[in-house]
This record gives structure tokens, sequence and C-alpha cells, in this order.
């Protein structure tokens, strides 16, 4: 069964309107994934979840078991659902789902963006049924799809995902905010490898180049040429480079690609490299 996978946001760390980001996005991240059955399953909550809320809003029908993963809790991942339409309108069912950050709990962490210190409208203003849930298994029971979940290589617990129906078909997995490169990462090479095999589309954290990769060790992010790597190695169909750095404009993506595709040519892999652009669609 086919699937397809919308971009509502791609960029990393802060939102970064302006001329120089028009092509290829300056909200934060945010993915949605559906099946032709209706289902769909949302994939982080940054700037980029408030143009996906006034889409649902705008349609005919309640967002009714509408299902939110959160890779991790930091800012760039979260910052948008304030601005999340279905959550202010009563008869829309939401559920997040997301890893503890730490000791506090996942639902603290995100009422605490909604303080009256920081935000104007209270948390009690959200009419919709919400629930809130932190993910313990490796596995996930999400209406109309099979998700499971890898641990992700960052300085907060982190989580990636890989998702396919409940009928078969291709499989997306999203790794954003993971670093390739370093001890801790060689160390869960091969489960990371063995947890990718099988998928069609890999949208990594593809956030630096070559060359800035191992003077930012310890922050979290790859490069593109890593994640070209580990694409190769897994035998997936198609790399999305994503997470782009907030510094780098879409001139500067567009070298950043042309640096992955050098790889792939010296690698002599079959594999379809592109870049994660705000408001296109994929579907494998």
């Amino acid at each position: 069964m086919t699937l397809s996978i919308a971009f509502w946001g791609t960029r990393g760390s802060i939102p970064t309107p302006g001329i120089g980001t028009t092509r290829y996005g300056g909200n934060t991240a945010c993915l949605s994934v559906e099946d032709q059955r209706g289902h769909r399953v949302i994939l982080d909550a940054g700037s980029g979840i408030r143009g996906l809320g006034r889409h649902l809003a705008a349609g005919s029908d309640r967002a009714q078991n509408l299902v939110v993963l959160l890779s991790h809790t930091h800012w760039d991942h979260i910052q948008g659902l304030p601005f999340f339409a279905p959550l202010y309108e009563a008869g829309n069912s939401i559920r997040i789902l997301g890893p503890r950050p730490g000791e506090t709990k996942l639902s603290d962490t995100l009422k605490a963006q909604m303080a009256p210190a920081v935000f104007p409208v209270p948390f009690s203003a959200i009419a919709a049924a919400l629930e809130v849930d932190e993910i313990e298994s490796p596995e996930l029971a999400v209406p109309g799809f099979k998700v499971r979940t890898v641990p992700l290589c960052h300085p907060a617990r982190t989580l990636g995902f890989s998702i396919e129906t409940d009928a078969g078909g291709p499989s997306v997995s999203y790794l954003t905010d993971n670093e390739l490169g370093g001890p801790e990462a060689l160390e869960s090479r091969s489960g990371l490898v063995r947890f990718l095999r099988g998928t069609h589309t890999l949208v990594h954290d593809a956030m630096y180049f070559e060359g800035q990769a191992a003077s930012r060790r310890g922050w979290g992010h790859s490069s593109a040429v890593e994640a070209t790597a580990l694409a190769l190695e897994a035998g997936v169909a198609r790399l999305v480079l994503f997470h782009h750095d907030p510094d780098h404009d879409d001139a500067a993506i567009d070298r950043l690609l042309a640096e992955a595709v050098r790889s792939l040519e010296r690698h002599s892999g079959a594999l379809e490299i592109v870049v994660a652009a705000e408001g296109t669609t994929l579907r494998c």
C-alpha cells in the first residue's frame, strides 16, 4: 500500500524564514505520513505543525484519532504544539507519544511551554480530547500503521521511528537528531542498520558538511555524507536529507546535496538522494 510523506517543517534548531530559505523551508521539524485509507501519523511538532494544523482545520472532518510521535522534546521539535489549531477544537481527539525527557514527565514538559510566564494561552484552553503517553516499548499500536522505535545518538533521549501500514508495503524511517560519528554511534551502528533493513525511504539528519562534522562531535547531528553511508549500508532505496542547519541557505543545501551525491558516486551505490523541502510530498 502506498504511503505519502508530507514535509511541513524541515529545519533544525530554530526557524529561519527569509528569502534565502524559500526553496527548502524555514520551519522546524514536522512531517505527516498518510496511507490510502486516510490514516495519518504526525512526526514531531516543530513550527511546521502550525501549517499542518491549518490544513486540517480547513477540512470537513474532525481530527479523530490523530497521533503525534515526538522524537524528543528539544524545543525545535515541540515549539509548534501551542499553535496547532486542532488542539483547540472540541470533538477532536489527539494522542501525543514520545520518550520521557529525563526526570520530568513528557506531559509536564509540554505543559511548561504554555506556562503563563512564556505563553499567553493556558493549557486549560485545549478543547480537544488530549492524551499524552510516554513510549516504553519498541513497537507501538497506532491506527492504520505498524510503528517500531529505535534509540538514537543525541544529547537528550531521542527515538527514531519506522512506519508501515498494517496491511504491509513500503516503510518510512525517520531518524532525525542522530549522530553517526563518534564512539557511542559506532557501538550502536549494527543495531541501527538492522532496524533500517527493508526501509524504502529514510529521512535522516544531515545537518553538516563533511568538513564540519568532526569539530561538532557530541552535538548529536550528522553530515550528509555520513547519512549517505548509513543508507547504503542498510540498503534503503531513498535517502531524504533533513534537519537543515539554520546557517545553511538554499544554495548551501544545494552544495550539501552535491557533496552527498559525490560520496555516493565514489561507492557506486544504488540510492536516490533528495533534500527535504517544506511543502512537498513524496510517495513510496
